[in-house]
């Protein structure tokens, strides 16, 4: 999670009370921005969870079927299902299990599910009734399934979802099967996805514990469903779910052992879990930090480098391999903002060599996410938006080891976030280099002309930013005394 800077007379803000308050605020478009590009917020389950043996053949039967078609049949299953329940007879469980598959199966099958129909027939609380304890695991399931993919539709379908909360939480515990719990996480991550409102709710009604224990073991399957869940769960503005879950006991510990892991989705969902805790909350970043977790971002930036060299682009572990990378980078972009300590602890590992390699030869995306730590290692946190005091020693070394050249490629490019980012990070050469280096730097990697492309720029900002930098430092009078 990057901290979305302000500029004011060309001044890079990313400091103190302003960068944590922006880091929270921003958290949310972050995870907005990952679950559009990557995976979605709320996940359609099509093929169940990990154990249930249950899984699709005919995901595409009944694509070409009228609506009103799908819509009859709908109906027709929920009023089977009313009435299995109600029954009371000889084989009444699998009378139950199979009214339940029926609806799951039209839920499940389709890219826009027949839920509005589910729902005016009825669905949610004979739901609710099937979710009853000492039910069977194979009901439960198959209830949980089909409530997971009507959290998955419109907010108002979401919404429609409360009266079964209580109920899915509570088979999060230690006493139900590991396929059951984690349906019902996925069903609750579901839920947590369309916003703050539903996240209080959940909260309230004590979600984050148990889906906090569900990290603990070592089950890949029901460790990323309960850490997707998590992370949709804390993504913010408020602080206060972060902070409760990273004093969670066994959770750091959980959560280092699992980024060890060669599982590469596994190790990306638990990694969004540990971007949205260094977003939000600073107790967190302080713990964080002290577990060791900083080496454990170095490697999986130099490992996914690696892959990016060995693996072709049609592949889908590269897409893996650049996830990673991106998540270890917004982690440590979070780290950076922080305190003076926590730039130095970077600033001296040896991660500032990978993160200067990066700079000049990764994907765009991981180029950006890169050049927001560098620079953040570069001011101090000041209280207010006042003009923020460099670190010069920081900014000495970086642009030393030749970094200036890949911000202004970022200034080069098309993207106004990346060609924002490149101009503030000039601003502080240009001011903070000793013995006015800073103009001779930037014009030797031929910054100027960088700038000037901005001359008639349609994006107001980003034209005063360039034309002030212009006109103060390579004004008239450039070049006159030499």
């Amino acid at each position: 999670m990057k901290i979305i800077m302000k500029m004011c007379s060309v001044i890079w803000f990313l400091v103190g009370n302003v960068a944590a308050q922006r880091r929270r605020q921003n958290a949310v478009t972050v995870g907005k921005e990952r679950r559009e590009s990557l995976v979605r917020a709320k996940r359609l389950c099509r093929v169940g969870t990990s154990a249930d043996g249950e899984v699709s053949s005919d995901s595409d039967m009944m694509v070409d079927e009228e609506q009103s078609i799908l819509e009859m049949q709908t109906s027709s299953a929920v009023e089977e299902l009313k009435s299995a329940v109600a029954y009371q007879g000889k084989g009444a469980m699998q009378k139950r299990v199979n009214a339940l598959r029926e609806l799951r199966r039209l839920l499940s099958r389709f890219e826009f599910p027949p839920i509005e129909t589910a729902l005016k027939a009825g669905a949610i609380p004979v739901l609710v009734q099937c979710l009853a304890f000492g039910s069977p695991d194979e009901q439960l399931l198959e209830a949980a399934w089909c409530l997971t993919n009507i959290a998955a539709g419109k907010q108002e379908e979401t919404k429609a979802l409360l009266p079964a909360l209580p109920l899915l939480i509570a088979h999060l515990g230690e006493k139900s099967s590991s396929p059951v719990a984690e349906q019902c996480a996925w069903a609750l991550g579901n839920v947590a996805g369309e916003g703050e409102e539903f996240r209080n709710v959940l909260l309230s009604q004590g979600a984050l514990p148990p889906l906090a224990r569900m990290m603990l073991p070592n089950k890949g399957s029901t460790v990323r469903t309960a850490a997707w869940a998590l992370s949709n769960l804390i993504k913010g503005p408020d602080p206060k779910p972060a902070t409760e879950l990273i004093k969670v006991d066994g959770l750091l510990d959980a959560i280092l052992r699992h980024l060890k892991r060669a599982d590469e989705e596994l190790t990306t969902e638990v990694a969004w879990v540990v971007v949205y805790l260094s977003a939000l909350s600073n107790v967190a970043t302080s713990l964080l930090v002290k577990s060791g977790v900083l080496q454990l971002l170095v490697e999986r930036l130099a490992t996914s480098n690696s892959l990016q060299l060995l693996i072709p682009l049609s592949s889908p572990d590269l897409s893996a391999a650049l996830l990673s990378r991106q998540e270890a980078a917004w982690v440590l972009s979070n780290i950076a903002a922080g305190s003076v300590e926590h730039k130095q602890l970077i600033h001296s590992s040896e991660a500032l060599a990978l993160l200067l390699h990066l700079l000049s030869t990764s994907p765009f995306d991981i180029k950006k996410e890169v050049a927001y730590v560098l620079g953040n290692l570069c001011v101090s946190p000041t209280k207010g938006e006042g003009k923020p005091k460099l670190i010069q020693e920081h900014l000495v070394s970086l642009v030393g080891r030749g970094c200036l050249s890949g911000f202004i490629d970022l200034v080069r490019s098309a993207d106004i976030e990346a060609a924002r980012l490149g101009l503030q990070f000039m601003e502080l050469v240009l001011r903070g280099m000793p013995n006015d280096e800073g103009t001779k730097l930037v014009e030797r990697e031929d910054g100027i002309d960088a700038m000037e492309r901005f001359q008639f720029h349609e994006n107001e900002d980003l034209r005063n930013m360039a034309n002030g930098l212009v006109d103060k430092y390579f004004g008239e009078d450039y070049g006159l005394d030499e």
